[in-house]
């Protein structure tokens, strides 16, 4: 289910070089503009230790009083002539290098939407909205930063490092080991403080995400809160929330804050013992003083890279621990998987069979359905039943949302689990009871299955569905926006819309998951009638709590504790099943049309 060119993850594991693994391909892609990055920035960093050299060699002209105006005008113009070409490489390394963290957070971005896309039912239900949208924003930005600034502080510094040591050793050997005595006490630090690191940010993430879930749930459900007077009570949660997240960013600044000024001090511990030493051995005539400037110009360039320390291992840490987050995600495959060599979905579906199919939800021990055999054949099929029933269950496993065992669920004689998941998906238009519906006009949301549907096919289907005249009745029509999750709209509105953008999708499968319970009986009788003509040689599949709107129905059937307790047409369920007979007159004599 990857898209191609992704590459194979392995299993779980907090492993940091497993983790380093999921971009390695991105790198590889890349490679010749990384290669011109990195090219341009040892180019700045070997024009810069380039620099001190000619100043040692201005300095001891000057000692020797063997430097002239001119002489020292030359020296001058090439520090300019390099400075210049700094500048143009520095430029180079930027766009090439930052260019390439930006391209490295577009394509983890668009596989982790797309994979997120193969993802059924059972994943969500275990992973929070919020969390996948931390993913998708503070998660990437830390791996960009890391992939970008990051790679760069670090290159950067190791060769500054090397090169600069390489100089001050050949300047003097035993002020250099003089000049490096502090640095493993860095390097130890560093280690514990990193540690710390990935502890608190993976925390401060986790909390991020729990606040855009808190959030998004709140402004999802808005009209509830004000409608229970909950805003203070939710002012006061998110307060609370909020406080939390900033005291783990606190912890995680702690160590943060630890690590740039510990670096520094070393560094600058450093500078004073070659101030010292150094010092000595220019007065003593074992260096000259032009030997000396350049040592300690070698040495304030390797401050930096001593410094950049702390500040590379955070970026480093968020980077890996945000990417760990991710390829948690990315390790995640569908419940229900295509075979890979899939028998081919049959042109004309006459029949779906359902034989002893037996179900439970995953971390469930009850069965939901126990032992379920039906025949399902053109026209429309009524399911009936107790809140809890199976009914819901059922709908979902003939929609494909849901994993079946071999030889339980067939179109005509064909195993499902034997054909293309995506093919047979493609029959099915489905219509649950919380619908969904997008912030745009009613036009594209009707015409989202067909998109080249034309305006007399999208009204066609809208009388079907008996929303023309509602829809007719709104400022702009049909080319009215309706706003973030149809807020616009009633809920018997965005049922009706979603119906009709199911009729119009002209597939071979209509399920209607208890889809019309928003609206009135005599409304839902008008357009189970309606729908007829659109269900003719196809199967339609109708579950509804009200009885009376499916007496229609070709064939019902009445389920009850996960079994179908009876099955038949209208006349024969109200002689032989005591509990449809005594809902229908429930609902027809004492309800009324309600």
């Amino acid at each position: 289910m990857r898209a191609a060119g992704e590459p194979k993850l392995s299993s779980g594991s907090d492993n940091s070089w497993q983790t380093l693994s999921l971009v390695l391909p991105f790198f590889k892609q890349y490679r010749w503009q990384l290669f011109i990055g990195f090219l341009s920035l040892l180019a700045v960093n070997g024009l810069q230790l380039v620099i001190p050299r000619i100043i040692k060699h201005a300095i001891d002209g000057l000692q020797q009083a063997g430097a002239s105006s001119e002489v020292l005008m030359q020296y001058g113009f090439m520090i300019v002539g390099l400075a210049l070409f700094i500048a143009i490489f520095r430029f180079g390394w930027r766009f090439m290098i930052l260019g390439f963290s930006r391209h490295l957070e577009k394509d983890l971005r668009n596989w982790l939407f797309s994979h997120l896309l193969t993802l059924d039912r059972v994943f969500f239900q275990r992973r929070t909205t919020g969390e996948i949208m931390a993913l998708a924003t503070n998660d990437l930005a830390a791996v960009q930063l890391a992939g970008g600034m990051g790679l760069v502080a670090f290159a950067d510094a190791l060769v500054l490092s090397v090169a600069a040591l390489s100089f001050m050793a050949y300047i003097h050997p035993g002020l250099t080991l003089i000049a490096i005595v502090p640095m493993p006490v860095l390097a130890l630090l560093t280690r514990f403080l990193s540690r710390r690191l990935h502890r608190y940010f993976k925390k401060v993430q986790e909390q991020f995400s729990r606040l855009t879930q808190f959030v998004r749930t709140s402004i999802n459900s808005i009209r509830m809160i004000k409608a229970y007077t909950m805003e203070k009570n939710q002012t006061k949660r998110f307060d609370v929330m909020g406080r939390e997240y900033v005291q783990d960013n606190l912890r995680l600044a702690k160590v943060q804050g630890t690590l740039f000024p510990v670096s520094g001090f070393i560094a600058n511990t450093s500078m004073l013992l070659v101030l010292l030493f150094g010092g000595r051995l220019t007065i003593q005539g074992s260096i000259t003083i032009g030997d000396f400037v350049a040592f300690t110009s070698y040495l304030f360039m390797l401050t930096w890279p001593m410094m950049a320390l702390g500040w590379v291992t955070n970026l480093f840490q968020r980077g890996v621990t945000s990417l760990q987050r991710i390829k948690n995600v990315l390790d995640e495959q569908p419940v229900i998987i295509s075979p890979s060599e899939p028998v081919q979905v049959p042109e004309k579906l006459n029949s779906i069979v359902v034989r002893n199919l037996t179900f439970t939800y995953p971390d469930q021990n009850d069965a939901i359905l126990q032992d379920i055999s039906l025949e399902i054949n053109w026209g429309i099929l009524g399911i009936v039943g107790r809140t809890g029933s199976g009914k819901t269950t059922l709908s979902h496993l003939l929609a494909r949302l849901y994993p079946v065992e071999n030889d339980t669920l067939f179109w005509n004689i064909i195993d499902v689990n034997k054909l293309d998941l995506a093919e047979v998906r493609r029959r099915i238009a489905l219509v649950p009871q919380d619908v969904t519906v997008f912030s745009d006009t009613v036009r594209d949301n009707i015409s989202m299955g067909k998109p080249d549907a034309n305006r007399e096919e999208i009204e066609t289907v809208a009388r079907a569905a008996a929303i023309h005249d509602e829809i007719l009745a709104l400022p702009e029509g049909y080319d009215t926006r309706i706003g973030e999750r149809g807020v616009k709209l009633s809920g018997g509105q965005r049922q009706r819309i979603a119906l009709a953008r199911a009729l119009l999708s002209d597939r071979q499968v209509l399920i209607i998951d208890d889809g019309l319970s928003a609206v009135d009986m005599e409304t839902e009788h008008q357009i189970i009638g309606a729908m007829q003509p659109f269900v003719r040689d196809r199967i339609c599949i109708i579950v509804s709590h009200r009885l009376a709107p499916l007496a229609q129905a070709d064939r019902l059937i009445v389920m009850d504790r996960g079994k179908i307790a009876s099955q038949g047409d209208h006349e024969q369920l109200l002689r032989k099943s005591r509990f449809y007979a005594t809902i229908y007159e429930y609902q027809t004599n004492r309800l009324g049309k309600v």
